[in-house]
């Protein structure tokens, strides 16, 4: 590991004076893509530094030992070496961690849909919730959400509604939520105070670049109508909503946002894109039966991830067991507790497999 690092480190430092250099800044595709190299290497190389220097601690400690020293002194340096035979442990942790392979859709934007299931409309106010929620997530992250299309509720839930999110990270963070969510609460329609039980699928797809994935014109079907809204009134007298067949795979994708055709037409690409993407990489997984799946699940849309329990303001994640009795703050976007915990598990489940 140590060599590894090493290298890492060297061609860090090839990169740091490649980058400044007016030569190489001279060509703009190939100085950003030298710049985003560097800055892939920076964790690592960071850590790597302090490794090193609590290495060479350790060992200034270790030879002081070696000499006479006063009783206090000597204290004081065995409990300095305690305390860096720590850090070093940490370090290597952390090192193992940083080398393990990337999720290259990791730094993508993400494109979420969001759909009410059992439970009629309490599922679709189920489904609102769910995507406050995560609106709520991305703006303190500071990143941006723009709606892509909605089917909305007379009471103001979604049976369906799907939403790009853009910032730095944005699928290495939001990758864990695909899957069935459960909710438990008294609807505000029941009268009689029962707790009902409704669920929403949510899947998150990585955002495919036009070079990741190459839609044929001849392999999709663009039909235009009338754009509609809550209840089905006529929201929008021209044809200005697309719907695109991707013909090869079935996979159909509307979009009604906007007025603009041209717009909705750009925003249902993005989705169909993304679609076929994920598409692609689930037969991929699939082909590899030696790929260990994580506790914290494959992705499936069908499993049961996550219980939000208003009664007892409970929020329960069924694949690592964790637990929080915070409802209505993970509601107002702090999910930040229950997507650490997911992608700790992740990693210590990848190290696992490495290491065995």
């Amino acid at each position: 590991m140590f060599d590894k690092l090493q290298a890492l480190e060297d061609k860090y430092q090839v990169l740091e004076g490649q980058v400044s250099d007016p030569e190489v800044m001279a060509d703009r595709a190939k100085w950003q893509q030298m710049v985003k190299a560097h800055a892939d290497l920076t964790d690592v190389v960071e850590a790597f530094r302090q490794y090193k220097k609590t290495l060479s601690d350790l060992e200034e400690n270790r030879l002081m030992l070696e000499d006479k020293l006063e009783p206090d002194f000597q204290e004081m340096v065995e409990l300095e070496i305690g305390e860096l035979e720590s850090r070093k442990e940490e370090l290597e942790q952390k090192l193992k961690i940083l080398l393990l392979p990337k999720d290259p859709n990791d730094e993508k934007n993400v494109i979420v849909e969001i759909r009410g299931g059992t439970g009629g409309d309490e599922a679709a106010l189920f489904a609102g919730d769910l995507f406050r929620m995560y609106c709520r997530y991305a703006e303190r992250k500071g990143w941006r959400t723009e709606i892509i299309d909605a089917n909305e509720t007379d009471l103001g839930g979604f049976k369906e509604i799907t939403f790009v999110v853009e910032g730095k990270g944005a699928f290495s963070n939001l990758k864990f939520e695909s899957g069935v969510h459960r909710v438990q609460r008294v609807p505000a329609t029941e009268s009689g105070g029962r707790i009902h039980t409704s669920a929403a699928t949510v899947a998150v797809l990585p955002e495919a670049e036009e070079v990741d994935i190459e839609v044929n014109a001849n392999d999709i079907r663009i039909d235009l109508f009338c754009a509609s809204g809550p209840g089905g009134q006529c929201v929008n007298t021209t044809q200005s909503a697309v719907r695109i067949t991707h013909i090869p795979t079935g996979i159909v994708v509307s979009c009604q946002d906007e007025k603009s055709q041209h717009k909705n037409k750009d925003k249902a690409m993005r989705v169909l894109r993304a679609r076929l993407l994920d598409k692609a990489q689930e037969e991929q997984q699939k082909a590899i039966a030696s790929t260990r799946k994580s506790m914290v699940g494959s992705g499936d849309r069908s499993e049961r991830i996550r219980t939000y329990n208003f009664p007892q303001n409970r929020i329960t994640d069924h694949r690592i067991g964790l637990t929080v009795h915070r409802l209505e703050y993970v509601l107002q976007g702090d999910l930040f507790e229950i997507i650490e915990a997911l992608s700790t598990t992740d990693q210590a489940e990848r190290l696992k497999a490495v290491e065995e």
